[in-house]
């Protein structure tokens, strides 16, 4: 796994040894000997993981830390504080300011290797994210890539522990009462099937269990789907370093060493949790920006674009299996007019009104889509010409019917529509042919008096 590592440092051999360390692992290494030009670096380069020392003259790790962790160019970049300081007191504050990890000098090869390599599989996971907001959606950027700060994402939070020791739980649920829920499972295996199913936002697990092994249950949760992206820390023992590395080869987001210091598992908890609120809020707005790009949005409906991609699939599925589909093109009549007496106000009411309706008619395995302007679409699986005739007709009627509300004005305007359908042929048809079918029977619709249904020649 290649990556690009800052080391940050004003001792030149503290850089040349970390430096010899990564090297080796084949990861890329940048270095910085103070706070102002690792943040340039930082901002200006490609970055995965940066290992910031704290002492340094001018601006010290801690404000490097802050600074790097409340700008949204920054936010996301992992950053090991890599020290002399051994105080629970510095390592909890470096916690708070948003460190992901805190390591002693002299730093354990093995434990610093294993702690860069899960860090670059996070970010690896944040920069895909990123990009896919980034190259589809640039309104309101800014306020997506930046990481929540205070301690906030805690409120509310549901933490699900996992553990076998009565004085261990009580000790984790005393500390984290008053931030957050707590869901208590002593059984692994249950605990396992209350991670799946549960809506938590972390998971703490302990190390021992009689008879199990709890890295099992973390290897499961990162294969399924749903729980891929569930932040868990682990709660080992002294002197269980191959096991903690094993995990976090595993996947595990961050751990604890027994005895737990409280401030320390709720600065490790707030990390995981602002974390996963930017990550959610990264994939929701993909979900956002997708959604977005195949939905028309002044009448719900699908768009043109999502229309010709799911129409392609479902002729290819429909010629596979031989079985019958049918389209309607849809076509509101002397819709011009509406716009010219009423406004666009006005024509934007007709055709939402029209959507809904069209909705109310179709069902939920039809696609109905707005193909611009005042035509529509109705892709119609398993559903023969006669059929499609039937249900064309109905929609023609219900429009006809009841005049269409224009609530600037306060008045009732009747409308009609006009329609065309074409089904797949057996033999030789094409998407494009399909379409073209629809679109002649419409036009035949329209010049023969319009309010009327079509079908294509077979």
């Amino acid at each position: 796994m290649t990556a690009r590592i800052l080391v940050v440092d004003d001792v030149p051999a503290n850089v040349k040894l970390l430096e010899a360390r990564l090297r080796a692992e084949y990861y890329e290494v940048v270095t910085a000997t103070d706070g102002y030009e690792a943040l340039e670096i930082a901002e200006n380069s490609n970055i995965d993981v940066i290992l910031l020392d704290i002492m340094m003259p001018g601006l010290d790790g801690f404000e490097v830390c802050r600074r790097l962790k409340s700008r949204a160019a920054t936010a996301h970049i992992p950053v090991i504080l890599v020290t002399a300081l051994d105080q629970d007191s510095d390592r909890i504050t470096g916690l708070n300011f948003g460190a992901d990890d805190f390591l002693t000098k002299p730093v354990n090869d093995l434990q610093l290797l294993a702690r860069v390599k899960s860090l670059v599989r996070l970010k690896n996971l944040t920069d895909e994210l990123r990009l896919r907001v980034a190259t589809t959606r640039d309104v309101g950027l800014e306020s997506i890539l930046r990481l929540p700060t205070g301690n906030d994402a805690a409120k509310f939070s549901r933490v699900l522990l996992i553990d076998e020791r009565p004085e261990s739980i009580e000790k984790i649920k005393r500390i984290l009462g008053e931030e957050c829920s707590v869901d208590v499972e002593n059984d692994p295996q249950a605990g396992f099937f209350k991670a799946v199913q549960g809506n938590h936002d972390c998971l703490i697990i302990s190390s021992s269990f009689a008879g199990f092994d709890p890295l099992r249950i973390c290897a499961q949760l990162r294969s399924l789907d749903n729980t891929r992206s569930l932040p868990i820390i682990l709660v080992a023992d002294m002197g269980e370093e191959p096991l903690i590395r094993r995990a976090l080869e595993l996947g595990i987001n961050d751990y604890l060493v027994r005895p737990v210091n409280p401030n320390e598992l709720l600065a490790r908890l707030r990390t995981q949790l602002r974390r996963k609120a930017y990550h959610d809020g990264l994939r929701a707005s993909v979900v956002k920006t997708y959604e977005m790009a195949v939905t028309d949005s002044l009448t719900g409906l699908h768009n043109r674009l999502y229309l010709e991609t799911h129409l392609a699939t479902l002729f290819k599925r429909a010629v596979e299996r031989r079985r019958p589909l049918s389209i309607l093109m849809t076509d509101i009549d002397r819709f011009k007019s509406i716009n010219d007496t009423y406004g666009h106000d006005g024509g934007d009411e007709v055709l939402r009104e029209f959507a809904r309706r069209l909705r109310r008619n179709v069902r939920g395995s039809d696609l109905a889509s707005r193909y611009g302007g005042e035509e529509f679409f109705i892709v119609m699986p398993d559903t023969d010409q006669t059929l499609a005739s039937i249900v064309a007709e109905r929609i023609r009627r219900e429009v006809a019917s009841t005049p269409f509300e224009i609530n600037n004005t306060g008045t009732s305007v009747p409308m009609t529509i006009s329609i065309g359908i074409a089904s797949v042929l057996p033999d030789g048809d094409t998407v494009h042919n399909l379409m073209k079918r629809a679109d002649d029977a419409l036009y035949g619709a329209k010049s023969s008096g319009r309010n009327k249904v079509v079908s294509a020649a077979a």
